[in-house]
């Protein structure tokens, strides 16, 4: 069941040991040929290319995801530090993340056309964009999201300074070092054999159903977090956890790793705090629900999500 989209952007060569080297990063980045993708917020900025044709919109902009150098005045960005994302396998080419000051991206719209704002869940889920581009957008939304939030030294408070291309930072206090934060999250199908057990929370769309999924604590196994978020949700013991896939999710930075796992037919005691509706779908059930035909207009995650794939491994019977 392999994930399709906000997956790890293969294309791109992170050299996670030059990042060490801020001349060697610098360099790159002044490069002619260096590409940055810009970020107002936590979401990124789009060229509006158009349909028939992959050329840059104006003389400045790459188009779609990825902008030239040239592009934006550094008197736009929010900092002047680039986030180094990796160099494309292919071409050599060195790849960037940027943010936008407050009210930059205006200041932009007016030099050059651009997509209306969209979050990267709509991106991906709409299939504007390559999938290692998503990707790549994930990966800058992770980093940022975890900049946001790392700005000072949680031991002595000073300033944390950005280093090894803002994938370390590193306070001017007490010389502390910090590291992006990955959260793990199961997300697990469960399934008595002929069914699979779907929830809808609080915080779905109208009549989407999806697997069941908690956070991994602190001193648990997946298999122990899958048995434990299980019966605190719905109150089924589970047996026989397998792990399928895993997914990088930047909303923020969570690490989704996708399990399945076998109950036995039960009544369901539901935590209505984190569930308000679970049920048992067969797998003609849950083919409805991925081709969106189901009676009830009830359906599930697209194929961005890693929620997809273990539903439709069910739904064909693997």
């Amino acid at each position: 069941m392999p994930v399709e989209l906000l997956s790890t952007p293969t294309w791109l060569d992170r050299r996670s040991a030059a990042r060490a080297d801020s001349d060697h990063i610098d360099g790159l980045a002044r490069g002619r040929d260096a590409r940055f993708a810009l970020f107002d917020g936590l979401e990124p900025v789009i060229a509006a290319v158009p349909d028939a044709a992959p050329a840059p919109v104006t003389a400045t902009a790459a188009g779609g995801l990825w902008f030239a150098s040239t592009a934006v005045d550094a008197a736009l960005l929010m900092e002047p530090v680039p986030v180094f994302l990796g160099v494309a396998r292919a071409t050599g080419v060195a790849h960037f993340a940027v943010r936008l000051a407050p009210g930059a991206r205006d200041a932009l719209a007016r030099t050059m056309a651009l997509c209306e704002p969209a979050d990267l869940r709509s991106l991906a889920s709409r299939g504007d964009l390559p999938a290692g581009d998503v990707a790549a957008a994930g990966l800058a939304r992770s980093l940022f999201a975890w900049h946001d939030v790392s700005r000072f030294c949680g031991a002595c408070g000073a300033v944390a300074g950005l280093v090894d291309g803002g994938w370390r930072r590193r306070c001017l206090g007490c010389a502390r070092e910090t590291y992006p934060r990955v959260d793990a999250v199961v997300i697990m199908l469960v399934t008595d054999g002929e069914r699979c057990l779907l929830g809808h929370e609080p915080r779905f769309p109208e009549r989407m159903f999806s697997c069941l999924a908690g956070y991994v604590e602190p001193g648990e196994a997946i298999a122990d977090a899958v048995i434990r978020e299980t019966a605190e949700e719905v109150g089924l013991v589970v047996t026989d956890v397998r792990v399928v896939d895993s997914q990088p999710w930047p909303l923020p930075h969570s690490l989704m790793i996708g399990c399945v796992a076998t109950a036995a037919p039960a009544p369901l005691t539901i935590d209505t705090t984190e569930i308000v509706e679970a049920r048992w779908f067969s797998r003609a059930e849950a083919r409805a629900l991925l081709d969106r035909t189901h009676p009830e207009q009830l359906w599930v995650p697209g194929r961005q999500a890693i929620a997809h794939h273990l539903i439709a491994g069910f739904a064909s019977g693997s």
